[in-house]
Parts: C-alpha cells; structure tokens; sequence
C-alpha cells in the first residue's frame, strides 16, 4: 500500500504543463527516492478521462483509473498523480477516486490563478478544444450566469470543495500562482514543497509550459472550428490531425504574435470576483502555500481582443499559415523517404503491441 498519494488537480493554465514537464523529466530520479509516477502522461490521462465516463474518451485504451489506481496501491512508497482534467470530476468520481487508492494519506492539491489570466486562459483552451464561440461571447455568458462549466472545472475554490472535503484540512493544498514576471521555478519550489521534493533533486531544464496563441491565430482556429462540422471530432481525431499538424506545427510557430486579454472597461467586475475569491478560500480550511494576493489581478494593462482582428489581417495569417503547413507536410514527406524502413517497423510494433494487448484482455476475461 501506498504511503501517501499527491493528487495534483488543476485547475488547467495554472501551470501544471510546466509541473509536469519536470515531474516525467525526472521520474527515474524520484523513483530513486521512493516517489512513484504511475503510469506515463498519457496514461494518467487516459485513467482521468475513464474517472470522469467523458464521453470524448477512448473505451479501447488500456489505462483505465483502476489500473492506475492498483499501480499506485503496490508502491510502498510516495505516488503523485498529476492531471488538471482530474478536477473537473463530480463529487461521487472524486469520492470514488480518493476511496480506490487505499492509501495511508491522500494529499490534494490545488492550485489558483488570478481571474484577469485565467478567463482568457479558460476561453482559449475551449478554442483549442474545439469550440467556437466569440470571446464577447463567453464573457457576456459569465457576467449573466450563463457558464457554470467556468467556475466548476477551472476554480481552486469549486475544486476544493469536491476534492478536498474529502480528506482532512491538513492535506488540502492550495498553491498560487505567482504574480506575472516571476520564474517558473518558483512555482516548481512551491509544488515540491508539498510533494517532499528537495531543492537539486530535479532538473529544472524542461520543456516550456503550453504556449498560448495570439489574438489572430486564436481567432484562425475558432473559424476554422466553425467550418469542421462533423470532422475529428473529439478527443483524439481532433487532437491527433488538428493540433498535431495546425496548432502545434504552425500556430504555435509563429512569432509577433499579438497578445489578448480582458478590456478595461471590465476591471471593476473582474476585480470584484477576485476580493470574493480570495475571502472564500480565506475561510476555506487548507494549506496556502505562496499567498492569496497572488490571486489578486496586476499589471491590468489595455489588450485587444481576438474579436476585433481586423479581417484583412486575418487574410494574412491565413495566407501565411497555410505555407507554414504546406512547409510542414514537405518536412513530413521528407521524413517518410528518409526513413522507409524505420516508420515500417513502427507500424510493425504498433500492430503487434495492439494484438498483444488484445490478447491480454481476452486472458483477463477468460480467467474470471
């Protein structure tokens, strides 16, 4: 059985992609400390889209929460379990999560980001999760009460109340982010903290966080959206040929691209949800660690917005990223003639790791 068990659940852009980056960059060396990271990332994904019967999710794949939750019940040591979708479980998942795990503590841990970031954040990872509403728009439906998917799935207070009543005050775990400017690390630092990471133990060269787009390149993606109908749909269609190739290969790439956030004229608002924020996790008994006024809006500077790109601008990006992606496929059919052999032999071991894990289910069935 498991000593404790670190369930790090979001919220989403607040970071965890960097956390995680330097959690999987380290694994062997934590494992060497008696810290196990069950699975891989994508298997820890794949547990929290069964954990949460998504409806995008894969019923062939062979992680389940189950497995993952086994996995982390014979380790005699340390687990952390790290997926920001975690948080978005109903109360009876999150139940049933914290009871599979059977561990001698379950820690959880949540961490916050100020409203001025995360509502920008929240809009955009909607666009790049295939949705293809207006920014106004989603705006518009928060202010009138219209978005409870907001506060639910991207909100430390919300996810606290379904996850970390679920375990004592003293391992619940709120984590701030730091204000704009300071170091990733520090982030990192205070995450470790928890978990019982030292400082040297990992290395912090990691990959960079999930970049975010510009207002023009966002803005791309929602009309392209809108123009999919019924192609690649979600999940996995969806990130495995639009993200794959247009979100990741070129959208990403491209430089100057032109920061968006929340007008002025919205401050007051913004500001207002911030103070009730902060008192409610004031009152709410858990561990900070890093400080509510990190969850305070600054630097409240004038930003445009993916709405009022200008068309003709827009023709441009168009028109730029589609020789970007035609530059893309060039270095991918490059990358075929090159390696004839290699990808064949890929193709060989893919189908065979299916048939064997094929086979593995039978054999479980058979031996019931």
């Amino acid at each position: 059985m498991a000593r404790r068990v670190y369930l790090h659940i979001g919220a989403p852009k607040t970071g965890s992609t960097y956390v995680q980056n330097v959690l999987w960059s380290n694994r062997d060396r934590l494992a060497q400390t008696g810290i196990l990271l069950p699975g891989s990332a994508v298997a820890q994904d794949q547990a929290m889209a069964d954990l949460r019967a998504a409806p995008w999710r894969d019923p062939e794949v062979y992680w389940t929460w189950d497995r993952l939750a086994e996995k982390a019940r014979q380790w005699p040591g340390d687990v952390i379990i790290s997926n920001e979708g975690l948080g978005a479980a109903t109360g009876e998942q999150a139940a049933r999560a914290v009871t599979s795990l059977g561990a001698g503590e379950i820690h959880v841990i949540v961490v916050g980001r100020d409203l001025w970031r995360t509502f920008p954040s929240f809009w955009q990872q909607s666009v790049r999760a295939r949705s293809g509403w207006r920014f106004e728009e989603f705006l518009r439906a928060v202010e009138e009460g219209r978005c409870e998917v907001f506060w639910e799935n991207h909100t430390a207070v919300r996810m606290l109340r379904r996850w970390g009543d679920l375990v004592p005050a003293q391992r619940r775990h709120l984590v701030t982010v730091p204000a704009p400017g300071a170091p990733p690390e520090v982030l990192w630092h205070r995450f470790a903290g928890i978990v019982g990471i030292d400082d040297g133990r990992c290395e912090l060269t990691v990959p960079a966080a999930n970049p975010s787009l510009g207002a023009a390149e966002i803005e791309l993606l929602r009309r392209v959206n809108r123009k999919l109908g019924d192609r690649y749909p979600l999940r996995t269609p969806y990130r495995r040929v639009v993200h794959r190739h247009l979100v990741d290969a070129v959208l990403k790439q491209r430089a100057g691209q032109q920061r968006f956030g929340i007008g002025l004229d919205r401050a007051d608002w913004v500001l207002d949800l911030a103070e009730a924020q902060i008192k409610e996790l004031r009152d709410y008994p858990c561990q900070i660690v890093g400080d509510l006024d990190d969850l305070r809006p600054a630097k409240l500077t004038p930003a445009g917005t993916p709405d009022a790109v200008d068309d003709d601008h827009l023709l441009d990006v168009a028109i730029e990223t589609i020789v970007d992606l035609l530059g893309h496929a060039h270095t991918l059919d490059e990358r075929a003639e090159q390696q004839p052999d290699d990808v064949l032999t890929r193709l060989k071991n893919r189908a065979a790791g299916g048939v064997k894990r094929r086979l593995r289910r039978v054999i479980r069935r058979d031996g019931r």
